[in-house]
């Protein structure tokens, strides 16, 4: 139980998924969830998915930023020259430079194939942002479900423990006054004085525990630590056969996974890159027209050779660069190739997973199964012993030992069903079924 405890609260404190909102409707003092409201409500306060939708949209204004580039482009200037009351002498004449000032605009048109490339790099930017949003969001939701049945089984554990130590102590107190009146020796009473004692101390564990993974909860749900929350479902209702095994019938189509679409998009992006850098061999164009209107402000005109109406055409062509361009484009391809070779183990590992994880969730939910059988045995077992502990017809060692096999069975019963929900979010993520 502690190694799932552990793993749960690293998950936990590793996602950056706090969302410390300063309104008092999104950090009640009081909250009431089924586990269905609980991931609704993280996912709407979750700051990795908040930072998911901006990083799409910042994809966005990538793009826009891209296509800009290849629409056209104004700009203006305004100038005003004093030259102090200089005078240019021309064939002996005296001419007065006058103050003047020069207001210009200029629209420029450039059009390239590395825009053209760069914005389809764009498109693909925002398809793998979408991606990452949604494998964000699973990895949020499956930390809620995990942490909340880990909350409902300690909950569980707790008052299955509390109950058997108040019956234990109703035993040793008995026992005591056993010894009193010369019915039974002190050690049989001093037995069970070390059980009842081990019951009160693993009661304090679990709570400890419990508490943890609830601070847990909290930070996930992006609430305040002093928030009061209450869970309202109970694992009886959420284990179900039928929705568990139902998984297992389920196609495994690569396609819908979310780790083999952003590997794939990353050898897109890859592919892309060498048509990029193959564009540095094509010629760029670049068309302008310059209006240009200079004033004396009422003095005489000096020296004037502004001309008000300018139009050029440029065009740019690649002639040598020592093989800069060349080795980019095989840097580019070795690149691509890499991406590649990462897609396709990536497919055959998933594949393998998927034979992996349908071989856990069965196991483990066999585990459950049987481990929930043997906390009822053992509990009937412990019953059974006290009462005729009382009566005298069992030892204190019986009982001590059936009230230990009890503590061993809850255990073994609690990372049942945490195996059992890690198996079965494990698989559902690798087909990718969508939370209802």
């Amino acid at each position: 139980m502690r190694r799932f405890l552990f793993a749960l609260i690293g998950i936990a404190f590793t996602l950056p998924i706090i969302a410390q909102e300063s309104t008092s409707e999104a950090n009640p003092k009081v909250l009431s969830v089924s586990l269905r409201d609980a991931v609704q409500y993280a996912v709407d306060h979750n700051r990795s998915l908040q930072n998911a939708s901006l990083e799409e949209r910042q994809q966005h204004a990538a793009r826009w930023q891209t296509i800009a580039t290849m629409l056209p482009q104004v700009s203006g200037t305004l100038d005003y020259l004093s030259m102090c009351g200089y005078k240019m002498n021309i064939g002996g004449m005296a001419m007065p430079m006058n103050p003047n000032g020069t207001l210009g605009v200029t629209a420029a048109l450039s059009l390239s194939g590395k825009q053209v490339v760069a914005t389809l790099l764009n498109n693909l930017a925002i398809e793998m942002s979408e991606v990452s949003k949604k494998k964000t969001e699973q990895t949020v939701i499956n930390s809620v479900i995990t942490t909340y049945y880990t909350v409902l089984t300690l909950t569980e554990t707790i008052d299955l423990l509390q109950d058997n130590y108040n019956n234990l102590e109703t035993l040793y107190q008995r026992a005591l006054k056993a010894v009193e009146v010369g019915a039974a020796e002190q050690i049989s009473a001093d037995q069970i004085e070390v059980q009842v004692n081990t019951y009160k101390t693993s009661i304090s564990d679990v709570q400890l525990n419990r508490e943890v993974m609830l601070s847990t909860l909290r930070f996930l749900l992006g609430l305040d630590r002093d928030t009061n929350v209450t869970l309202t479902d109970k694992i009886s209702n959420l284990m179900s056969i039928d929705e568990t095994l139902a998984i297992l019938g389920e196609e495994f189509d690569i396609e819908k996974n979310y780790d083999y679409q952003l590997v794939s998009k990353n050898a897109e992006i890859a592919k892309k890159q060498i048509t990029l850098a193959t564009m540095d061999y094509i010629p760029s164009v670049r068309a302008y027209y310059k209006y240009s209107a200079k004033t004396y402000f009422g003095a005489d005109e000096g020296f004037n050779m502004t001309n008000p109406n300018t139009i050029g055409i440029s065009v740019d062509v690649p002639i040598w660069s020592s093989g800069q361009r060349a080795s980019a484009i095989t840097q580019k391809k070795l690149a691509s190739q890499s991406a590649q070779n990462t897609m396709m183990d990536t497919k055959d590992q998933l594949n393998i997973s998927n034979y992996q994880l349908r071989y856990n969730l069965q196991n483990a939910y066999d585990k459950y199964v049987v481990q929930k059988k043997n906390v009822e045995v053992s509990q009937k077992v412990l019953d059974n012993i006290s009462k005729k502990f009382e009566y005298g017809y069992a030892s204190s060692t019986e009982v001590t030992t059936a009230s230990q096999d009890l503590i061993v069975a809850q255990t073994s019963y609690v990372n049942a069903v945490l195996s059992t929900v890690e198996a079965y979010l494990n698989l559902k993520d690798l087909i990718n079924i969508p939370y209802n």
